[in-house]
């Protein structure tokens, strides 16, 4: 049999109602953190670093769950989503329940964005390791969302194999950080968690297992902080996106804006300040043990439309294996 696995960071799938004159502005004292306000019933209205957090565009919303249907894999890994009932409903409302079986845990990020599983093959066990640590910081739980492992049978039941969906720590430094020391702790808590994954996998899977390792690794497959996790039990894990093709050609930059993107093997495109070229990377990672590397088919990232992304700032990407 053949099973398509795929993974697509769907940029902030929150439930929240989106006000537009309800709220005029913010009080000083929610500039950091998250404050719950309450409105006419039951109406809820969450702020994050004193921001209001929105609902989904809907258009957004239609362009994401377009892309999926069209993708039309098997097991889908998903970040940045609120919780399992947004999930439930948008795989109901915008997919019509092309996934049977939903998966999501709720982690540890204040902004309340998780992880999760789409999946139209059985699923057995779920794991969280919400609560891991890392030896530098035994005080502090590593993953800023979680690494959610989730067993995928088939019809009979039986393990086909484990998926594990990640979301690594991002760059982004907070307008009242120092820009480089606050670049070098992202990237340290960034390699903590890929040291940490390395860990957990090589506890969890035997040499010759059958596993997945997907997620908005938030860094390229070369990085040197993401090195330690590409090692399980002294196995290397194979980057299953590394000849991946495009569904159609990236859009051209505007003229001055530099050359483009290098390659094909890209899901996330970062427009910096200033006069700075886009930087394209590949952020959104397919790892394959190496039981599954050998049954590797074909790859495939479906490109946007526009530079800023078809409802979400990262393409998804996916992969068919020969089981």
């Amino acid at each position: 049999m053949t099973i398509s696995i795929g993974t697509f960071n769907l940029n902030n799938l929150f439930s929240r109602y989106n006000f537009q004159a309800e709220i005029a502005a913010l009080p000083p004292h929610e500039a950091g953190g998250i404050e719950l306000t309450f409105s006419q019933g039951d109406v809820q209205a969450r702020t994050f670093m004193g921001r209001l957090v929105k609902a989904k565009n809907p258009g957004d919303t239609a362009q994401i769950a377009q892309r999926i249907r069209t993708m039309d894999v098997d097991v889908l890994a998903v970040q940045e989503v609120e919780h399992i009932e947004i999930l439930r409903s948008f795989n109901r409302d915008h997919l019509g329940g092309l996934y049977p079986h939903v998966a999501l845990i709720e982690g540890n990020d204040p902004r309340m964005i998780d992880v999760g599983v789409l999946s139209r093959l059985p699923i057995g066990p779920i794991v969280s390791h919400q609560s891991a640590t890392h030896p530098d910081a035994p005080e502090l739980r590593v993953f800023g969302r979680d690494l959610l492992g989730v067993r995928i049978l088939d019809a009979r039941g039986d393990k086909l194999l484990t998926l594990y969906n990640t979301h690594l720590k991002s760059h982004y430094v907070p307008a009242d950080e120092d820009p480089v020391a606050g670049a070098a702790r992202a990237n340290a808590r960034r390699r903590r968690q890929a040291e940490t994954i390395a860990r957990i996998l090589s506890a969890e899977e035997r040499r010759g297992s059958k596993f997945v390792l997907v997620g908005d690794m938030n860094d390229p497959p070369d990085s040197a902080d993401l090195a330690p996790m590409l090692f399980v039990d002294g196995d290397p894990l194979h980057n299953g996106l590394a000849g991946a093709v495009e569904t159609r050609a990236a859009k051209a930059e505007s003229p001055g804006q530099g050359p483009g993107p290098a390659c094909a093997q890209w899901t996330h495109r970062y427009n910096p300040p200033g006069a700075a070229p886009p930087v394209y990377a590949l952020y959104d990672h397919i790892w394959l043990s190496s039981a599954l590397a050998p049954r590797l088919r074909s790859a495939h990232i479906d490109r946007r439309t526009k530079h800023g992304g078809d409802g979400s700032d990262h393409d998804p990407a996916w992969v068919v294996l020969d089981l």
